[in-house]
């Protein structure tokens, strides 16, 4: 069966919602009050047979609507003209003042007047004759005094009666005596002198067997104990040499000297200053830890000799800065600790940029860990020149092995550190070192530590406070003890024992330096007595092992002193470490305040 839409007038299917379901599930709900049950059948959906037949809906029956729109009531016509006025302009009430009720304005006519200009007494009549004449008539006026030049007073100094400037001052000349060791060696007279100025006259051994072969353009192979004059054995031959060639071209120097560390580079190139500077060459450090562009800026000019670190100087050629083919003269020193702290590769990829046939300069305390490979390699028939062994240094210093307790050790390393004279004491790791060096400040020693962990400025002003004497103690580490060259070092003290016995006479070189005396100080602990006993025969030492306690006559015959037990002051310490700052001056005016800044800012382009 269909209506009259098309649709299909069978009776739709029932179905079940889901509370439905869910309410048949639960059973039957319980009435409530008042309310009876109903049959759970009852709610039950009837079949298709059992449900009435749908009433058919004819949409013609349905009622129509309550309106027509010819039955609808009229819209109310709503005339603008017929709504009430709010307000009418006419029947509003008029002002509340009037203009002639309100009082009047003050009326400038009938103020008093302060002052009428018929009552005020007449102006003073000035007559600009009667006005006096000026005290001086051109005429009148004195004479201009008639002052002549060759009159006035001279100054204070004439030109030639004015005193020398200070470099001019230094430069006296210096009597070369005929008895001068280094002018026997052949060395040109400039060098001769400036040695001769600082009171340096004779060679030492090593200097004097191994200038000559030197100058003379041979390879050279030197190896002695440390503080024999290794530097100026290489340097003299060297400069000579350079200052009678050709100037360096940009990027490409004449002479290059590979050394281990920062602070050797600088102690070479400080000793070798003077010397460059009288013969009119130049000369260049660059090392790691150093900004890059003084370097290249001197580069790019140009410099006769290169003092090099194998890191950096590896890193500038990758820039292309330097280039190594006009080197005429190579050095290398300390070329054992370079081969210890793994810059062989580096040394060699260095030497095959070198140009064949220049000469090669090697100085080493040892021969082991590869430097005898390199000699067979880049050295022509060397000439060796091994003037001192390794332990002969021993000699001339006095040797101490303590035998201490765990709960001393702090106090006696304070008690030697404290004696006279400059201190380097030596420890095995970089904590070890900033430790010792604050127990040392707490009992009243100044010490600080020396090592890598410390950037270049803090390791360069540590330093320079040592050398100048500033700073009593220093705390070191094996590496970083290689760059400390410093004369009167007076005591050696090794809270840490070496490993070796070539560490012990590498330590023990920081003092009695060019055959000077010296004393060395070894703590060990009782577990360590052995190994200090087998070091001391292969180190050539006739010392044993003694005990010692704080205060003992021991310890008396090492210089130690008691320390004051006050602490120095932190801000002492900082000083040192991070150097003084400086405040910036305004031109024409104090200081500002720190924290006070000025509204100026500088533009930016």
């Amino acid at each position: 069966m269909t209506n009259h839409s098309g649709r299909s007038s069978a009776p739709k299917k029932a179905r079940w919602t889901t509370a439905k379901k869910a309410e048949v599930k639960k059973g039957p709900k319980k009435p409530h009050r008042g309310q009876t049950a109903r049959p759970y059948d009852d709610r039950a959906p009837q079949s298709r047979q059992d449900r009435p037949a749908r009433r058919e809906f004819d949409r013609d029956d349905r009622p129509q609507r309550r309106f027509d729109r010819d039955e609808r009531p009229a819209r109310r016509e709503f005339n603008r003209d017929d709504r009430p006025q709010r307000f009418d302009r006419d029947d509003r009430p008029q002002r509340r003042f009037d203009r002639d009720d309100r009082p009047q304005r003050f009326n400038r006519d009938d103020r008093p007047q302060r002052f009428d200009r018929d009552d005020r007494p007449a102006r003073r009549e000035f007559d600009r004759d009667d006005r006096p004449q000026r005290r001086f008539d051109r005429d009148e006026r004195p004479a201009r005094r008639e002052f002549n030049r060759d009159d006035r007073p001279q100054r204070r100094f004439d030109r030639d009666e004015r005193p020398a400037r200070r470099e001019e001052a230094v430069e006296v000349p210096v009597t070369i005596a005929d008895d001068n060791g280094f002018a026997a060696l052949g060395l040109p007279a400039p060098i001769v002198a400036r040695l001769a100025r600082d009171g340096i006259t004779a060679p030492f051994p090593i200097q004097a067997a191994t200038i000559p072969d030197a100058l003379a353009g041979k390879d050279v192979l030197g190896r002695g104990q440390t503080g024999s004059g290794k530097t100026l054995s290489f340097g003299l031959p060297m400069l000579t040499r350079l200052a009678a060639g050709e100037r360096a071209k940009p990027n490409k120097p004449k002479a290059l000297v590979l050394v281990p560390t920062r602070e050797l580079a600088m102690q070479v190139s400080d000793a070798l200053q003077p010397l460059v500077h009288v013969l009119g060459l130049s000369h260049k450090l660059v090392a790691g830890g150093m900004p890059y562009p003084p370097q290249l800026m001197a580069l790019e000019k140009g410099v006769d000799l290169l003092i090099a670190t194998p890191g950096r100087l590896n890193d500038l050629i990758e820039r292309g800065a330097v280039q190594l083919d006009e080197i005429d003269i190579a050095v290398l020193d300390e070329a054992d600790h370079m081969a210890e702290m793994g810059f062989l590769p580096e040394i060699t990829a260095i030497l095959d940029l070198i140009p064949a046939g220049g000469q090669r300069l090697l100085f080493s305390a040892t021969l082991d860990r590869g430097i005898d490979t390199v000699v067979e390699r880049y050295l022509t028939d060397p000439v060796t020149h091994s003037t001192d062994e390794a332990t002969a240094s021993v000699a001339t210093m006095e040797h101490h092995i303590l035998l201490i307790e765990p709960m001393h050790k702090k106090v006696i390393t304070a008690e030697v550190a404290n004696r006279e004279g400059r201190t380097v004491v030596f420890v095995r790791t970089k904590l070890g070192a900033d430790r010792v060096a604050e127990q040392l400040r707490e009992q009243g020693v100044f010490a600080a530590a020396l090592h890598g962990g410390l950037n270049q400025g803090a390791r360069n002003r540590v330093l320079g406070a040592f050398r100048d004497g500033k700073l009593p103690v220093l705390v070191a580490t094996d590496v970083a003890a290689r760059g400390i060259h410093v004369d009167d070092v007076s005591v050696v003290l090794q809270v840490d024992p070496p490993a070796d016995h070539k560490d012990y006479l590498h330590r023990s070189g920081r003092t009695a330096r060019a055959g000077d005396k010296g004393t060395v100080v070894t703590l060990a602990l009782p577990h360590q007595r052995r190994g200090m006993e087998r070091l001391a025969r292969e180190a050539g030492l006739e010392t044993v092992p003694t005990r010692a306690l704080p205060g003992d006559d021991v310890l008396a015959a090492t210089g130690a002193r008691t320390p004051t037990g006050v602490p120095v002051p932190e801000h002492e310490f900082r000083r040192l470490l991070e150097g003084e700052k400086r405040q910036h001056r305004r031109p024409g005016g104090p200081a500002r305040p720190r924290g006070q800044r000025s509204g100026f800012r500088a533009p930016r382009y």
